[in-house]
């Protein structure tokens, strides 16, 4: 299996919770990814941050470890699944959707701790590494 780790699961990485790092090598490092919107979330938290410059290298060790995946080529699911869930009145926050039709498009399994909104999106993979 291959792995789009969300934006929250790359905090407790970095952050040394919930055995992130031993199911990662449990898994396989080449096996995970992460999108380049987690990439754009991680930057503003560490621009927010008291501690910028630590939290920067921390993003570009993000980067130096895991491939990133770029999301042009989900963006028509992005707009279809937009359109569906704003008919159905279920919307999410842009970047969670970004994120979740990113690990579709690529056939990647999604690892987050926000399963109550990604698992609104169609045809989606979950798994929670926070409890498993």
């Amino acid at each position: 299996m291959k792995y789009l780790l969300d934006t929250d699961i790359c905090i407790f990485f970095l952050q040394g919770k919930y055995d992130i790092k031993k199911k990662i090598k449990k898994v396989g490092i080449n096996n995970c990814f992460i999108s380049e919107i987690s990439i754009a979330e991680l930057k503003f938290g560490a621009i927010k941050s008291g501690n910028i410059e630590k939290h920067l290298k921390e993003v570009e060790k993000m980067e130096e470890l895991f491939t990133v995946i770029p999301i042009y080529s989900s963006l028509d699911n992005y707009a279809k699944e937009k359109v569906k869930l704003q008919k159905t009145g279920n919307l999410i926050p842009d970047f969670d959707l970004l994120i979740g039709v990113t690990s579709i498009s690529n056939n990647l399994v999604l690892v987050t701790n926000n399963e109550r909104h990604l698992k609104r999106i169609s045809n989606i993979e979950l798994e929670n590494w926070t409890k498993i």
